[in-house]
């Protein structure tokens, strides 16, 4: 299988080729020439499959020029009950991604029993086996650039510390994650691991490791790469739960779920959609937004508008404090025909309107407008007092204790969902994460892994930056070149 960009001029490359790089030469991103079919019988054969065993099936059709017999050890090292135990206790951790009824037709698909308790877990651990495969192959090493607004960094982190010819260099928007996720990151004394604190917003960050990712001579140089889910094996790992989740919730392939999934960045719902063309039952997407809700207006109204700064809110679900998100350039190269072109011509509007709050683009009116209901997509946003209010009425009615992202999916997915489809919300974090918001929501403290007590107390290292590339040039490139 050969991967092409978004933006139509680079060239065709192998999922390893791509694996260490992120961004396309032409600023575009990966997705492969056309998405593989699973046909029914596979599904019926899928169904009776373990989480590793599935993962194998459903990678395999994206990794094709990695043997078969290595991408099986790869998987089965990463996809273990060791590894993704780290959570409740009164989860079934041989599924791996265990289904939870709160009703019948509305489940909660558990992703958040990995190393950092966040859903980046479920692709990152299998990245960072990835990556260490990948440059021991080729004899090299690698400087992995990322941004997160709250999860992605300390899953980046957790899966590459100690890694052989790996160095992780990690922004993060200064003060506005919560205390324990800045905690799970800072915490780390590991030497390839550089903690970037950004006075600015996670879009700053974002915008940064583009830049430096678009600098192709710096990124050569430096052997620069990806971890964001601007990175296709971030994406394709992430498919797989959506099967399994799916085999989970229904009895036999007749059937149709709506997946309600909390999206920031759109790398989490952009593999549902690709789960869906490659065949899975999903008759609904449901996209869930916090007060940053750039994606609810679009599916509403057919305009993408960036926010500046001054208009991206600071909110109690902080890892979706997002107002440009990169993988929804993957959805409208579908959305647009898969036109290169036409692409290009958009987000040279989302760049030119990047700093203010002008309409980026908009395509009511159009073809595409008429072409996005068979996408089956729906939206719509959460505020404060709504994920207060979902995490008090789940706690109340079922004693289940979900986090505030979480809470915006299932609130918006009770929501939109059409009523003969049962519910799916894909869960993001545990509770432990955000004990303030659990707090006043609940009362209460939010259990927490003996393992991470007290976590906030360990001492705290990273390095503060302006939102300026240079000056992150520079200090990557001191600390390569030491």
């Amino acid at each position: 299988m050969k991967y092409i960009s978004t933006r139509g001029n680079a060239p065709a490359k192998s999922f390893t080729e791509i694996l260490l790089g992120g961004l396309a030469p032409d600023g575009g991103l990966y997705l492969p020439e056309q998405y593989p079919q699973v046909t029914r019988a596979e599904l019926d054969v899928w169904r009776k499959l373990s989480y590793a065993d599935l993962a194998f099936a459903v990678l395999s059709k994206f990794a094709t020029d990695i043997p078969a017999n290595d991408l099986r050890a790869i998987i089965n090292k990463t996809y273990t009950t060791a590894i993704y135990s780290n959570g409740r206790a009164d989860s079934d951790f041989t599924q791996i991604t265990p289904l939870r009824t709160l009703e019948p037709g509305v489940h909660i698909l558990e992703l958040s029993n990995g190393p950092t308790l966040a859903f980046k877990d479920m692709a990152m651990q299998l990245l960072g086996n990835l990556f260490e495969y990948a440059l021991d192959k080729q004899h090299a090493e690698l400087n992995i650039l990322g941004a997160t607004s709250g999860d992605t960094g300390s899953a980046a982190e957790y899966a590459m510390r100690g890694k052989r010819g790996i160095r992780v260099f990690m922004l993060s928007p200064h003060g506005k994650m919560s205390g324990f996720q800045r905690a799970q990151m800072y915490s780390l004394q590991d030497p390839n691991i550089f903690n970037i604190a950004i006075n600015g917003i996670f879009d700053d960050a974002q915008d940064m490791v583009k830049a430096v990712s678009n600098d192709h001579a710096f990124k050569a140089k430096y052997k620069i790469g990806t971890v964001n889910s601007i990175n296709w094996a971030r994406v394709s790992a992430q498919i797989v739960y959506y099967f399994k989740g799916y085999f989970a919730a229904t009895k036999s392939n007749d059937e149709q779920v709506a997946f309600s999934v909390p999206s920031g960045n759109f790398g989490n719902i952009c593999a549902g959609h690709i789960a869906r063309m490659m065949g899975l039952p999903i008759g609904q997407l449901i996209l869930a937004t916090n007060e940053n809700d750039v994606l609810d207006e679009f599916f509403r109204t057919g305009v993408y508008r960036p926010r500046g700064t001054d208009h991206t809110y600071e909110t109690s679900s902080p890892s979706m404090d997002i107002s440009k998100a990169s993988n929804f350039e993957r959805f409208v190269f579908d959305l647009v025909g898969r036109d290169g072109a036409k692409v290009r011509e958009f987000w040279s509007k989302v760049d030119a309107a990047s700093s203010s709050d002008t309409a980026a683009f908009d395509i009511r009116g159009t073809s595409y407008w008429e072409a996005l209901p068979k996408f089956d997509f729906a939206s719509g946003k959460s505020t404060h007092q709504d994920r207060l209010k979902t995490i008090c009425e789940l706690w109340e009615e079922y004693g289940v204790m979900i986090d505030p992202h979480t809470a915006d999916g299932l609130k918006v997915g009770l929501e939109q969902r059409r009523p003969s489809l049962p519910l799916i919300c894909l869960e993001t974090a545990l509770p432990a994460k955000f004990a303030e918001t659990i707090q006043e929501a609940l009362g209460r403290e939010p259990e927490r892994p003996a393992a991470l007590e007290g976590i906030e107390k360990l001492p705290q290292h990273f390095d503060t930056l302006p939102p300026d590339v240079a000056q992150l040039k520079a200090f990557i490139a001191a600390r390569v070149q030491s």
